[in-house]
């Protein structure tokens, strides 16, 4: 990457998906350390509330109602950000819906509005941002929000895991054409792992459960942590929490007993076991303009990573001996998920809290990260 990016306090930083969960957090993150930010989202009233409140803080923001599905409206965003700063010098990638469901479930239409946000939208904003940068000389950087399920399906949350596929083949390949024709250009995928965002309350359910969240959970601000500092300094991935990270390993090393992990411990993790609303928001339909940044997850949410912090700063480093230890770490888990996902029928259970003791056995015996 040959971009030379600025400090944080003296960018201009677009974000898409501003209005709830990782894409809000960001922005406000950004303005309160002195960035100029340009929000996105199709709920008017949730940006202009927004707008509002940075303002107020005496931050410097600007917004577009616009649908990233749409290139025009993409285009819009774009132009707004010339006409309003001279341009930007981040674009954050952020919007994206969801669904639940086993995949005979989800109606195909659905599956394609999913795609034309989270796969077809994040490509428009990264055309134009690319644009933008190469038109006008500018060194500048694109920052995707992909998830952990670019690396590796969920159940329940396959049409989703698919369409972060993509965007991880996208981000790759438009990462290797902005080196190979030399333009000043940082391409990042953060990959986040699960986040406490209204992500599971703004999903189209298909299940006859309400949806939840997979533990381990972390805290919205860990993801806005990494996409801002992947603003101000070139990276190519960045996993957002060590859970996501020994998952993904475990994955590489022990594909079939990750696979039998999902099948008994994540699939009940994802269902609450109670009856899903009727009058539950639905993002893929129509905005949702809450301007929440936490989802209400009820267990343990974690508020920093070390291991993302740590990794970002280049102080872990990518060693056989770290990727052995994670390997490891994760094989342990993955045995213990499983020892204590199922009841002695055989059936799925839900996992019990962790007692100190418990807590204080998996710190001895799994690496630490």
């Amino acid at each position: 990457m040959n971009a030379a990016l600025k400090p944080l306090d003296e960018q201009v930083i677009v974000i898409t998906g501003a209005s709830s969960g990782i894409g809000l957090t960001t922005a406000r993150m950004a303005a309160d350390r002195g960035a100029s930010v340009v929000v996105a989202a199709r709920s008017e009233d949730a940006l202009r509330r927004l707008t509002a409140e940075i303002q107020a803080d005496g931050g410097e923001a600007t917004s577009v109602v616009a649908d990233v599905s749409d290139r025009e409206d993409v285009r819009e965003i774009r132009r707004v950000a010339e006409d309003t700063y001279g341009g930007f010098d981040t674009w954050v990638n952020g919007a994206a819906v969801s669904i639940y469901g086993e995949l005979d479930e989800v109606p195909i239409e659905e599956m394609r509005e999913q795609f034309d946000v989270n796969v077809w939208g994040l490509l428009y904003g990264s055309l134009e941002a690319a644009d933008h940068f190469k038109s006008r000389g500018r060194e500048g950087s694109i920052v995707n929000v992909g998830s952990i399920v670019s690396e590796r399906a969920v159940l329940l949350q396959g049409s989703y895991s698919a369409s972060k596929h993509a965007v991880k083949g996208f981000t790759e390949t438009f990462r290797m054409e902005l080196e190979r024709e030399d333009a000043p250009v940082s391409v990042t995928l953060i990959k986040p792992s699960a986040i406490d965002t209204p992500f599971p309350d703004h999903a189209k359910n298909h299940m006859d459960e309400e949806a939840t969240l997979p533990a381990p959970v972390y805290a919205p601000e860990t993801v806005a942590r990494a996409i801002l500092h992947a603003a101000e300094n070139p990276q190519h991935e960045v996993t957002v929490g060590a859970g996501g990270k020994g998952m993904t390993v475990l994955g590489q090393h022990a594909a079939r007993l990750l696979d039998k992990i999902m099948e008994v411990v994540f699939y009940r993790q994802q269902r609450t076991g109670d009856p899903p609303r009727p009058d539950a928001p639905d993002g893929l339909e129509e905005p949702t303009g809450s301007l929440d940044q936490r989802g209400g997850y009820e267990g343990h949410v974690a508020e920093t990573s070390l291991y993302t912090s740590l990794r970002q700063r280049r102080e872990l480093p990518g060693s056989s001996a770290l990727g052995a230890g994670l390997v490891a770490g994760a094989v342990y888990a993955g045995y213990r998920l499983l020892r204590d996902g199922r009841d002695s029928s055989g059936d799925v259970a839900a996992p019990e809290p962790e007692s100190k003791a418990d807590a204080e056995e998996r710190r001895l015996e799994m690496p630490r990260l």
